[in-house]
């Protein structure tokens, strides 16, 4: 799993970034039929998007990232906000087999990856991570909409124009959150012997420039993160293709793509 989205970039991500829905919660759950006994590994936890709603519904979160500041922001905002039953992991998918030793077998509900599984190697994954799962708990690949700058709309193309003209290329990466990202998951954790189910939540939510410009650079690691002078005429940019409006409508498709570890 790739380093390296610390420092600013690690802010961006906090501040920018889409949490999630309360029905993607609902549906975690009854996927796997979580409740207050459960632990949960939310793998790639960023800076616990996923990871502090999660905390409410079962009796553990452990959130595992590779990026220290993306670990510290997320435990200040779980002290702030009251939470008292996640504990943070520096780690990545390569040490899943130590964290599946030290849990124990078949002792966890289910391990998340939310935004974070094209860093991952899946086969490797979701055969390391069978041995810890319950039966009827299992793994949740979670895809929280679109990139940005790919997305089928004025805003998205107006945003991608401006993109390009700050990288100086063109910019056609979706986080392999298209079809066959999603084909990716599906036929891995069925080679890994996993019952699949997939379902999704749709909803539509305000988005202003300030966000897409932080979502951009949540996006870049640190040495790709281009100084503040390049940033500002960046925003500006930004603001002026989208002539002066301040904010757009996003439509989100959340992705929720499970591979279910059955009896026996």
């Amino acid at each position: 799993m790739a380093t390296g989205f610390g420092g600013e970039v690690a802010t961006y991500y906090a501040r920018h970034r889409r949490g999630y829905p309360s029905e993607l919660l609902d549906a975690l759950a009854a996927a796997f039929r979580l409740g207050g006994d459960d632990t949960v590994v939310d793998l790639g936890c960023g800076t616990g998007q996923l990871s502090l709603p999660l905390a409410d519904r079962v009796g553990t979160v452990i959130g595992v990232d590779p990026e220290p500041d993306m670990l510290a922001i997320a435990r200040r905002t779980a002290l702030d906000q009251g939470i008292g039953n996640a504990t943070w992991v520096l780690g990545s998918d390569g040490d899943v087999p130590a964290l599946s030793r030290l849990l124990g077998r078949g002792r966890v509900g289910a391990l998340t990856v939310a935004v974070a599984i094209h860093f991952m190697d899946r086969d490797t994954l979701f055969a390391a991570a069978r041995p810890m799962l319950r039966p009827g708990g299992g793994i949740a690949v979670v895809t929280n909409g679109e990139p940005l700058w790919t997305q089928d709309t004025e805003w998205s193309r107006a945003l991608r124009g401006c993109l390009e003209r700050m990288l100086g290329h063109s910019v056609t990466g979706r986080c392999q959150t298209d079809e066959d990202g999603r084909r990716r998951n599906r036929e891995a954790l069925v080679r890994a012997g996993y019952r699949y189910e997939e379902t999704s939540v749709r909803y539509e939510a305000p988005l202003t420039v300030d966000d897409m410009v932080g979502g951009v650079f949540s996006a870049m690691s640190a040495e790709q993160l281009p100084p503040p002078e390049q940033r500002a005429a960046f925003a500006a940019d930004v603001r002026d293709a989208l002539g002066g409006v301040d904010v757009v409508t996003e439509r989100v498709t959340v992705r929720l793509q499970c591979g279910v570890r059955d009896e026996g």
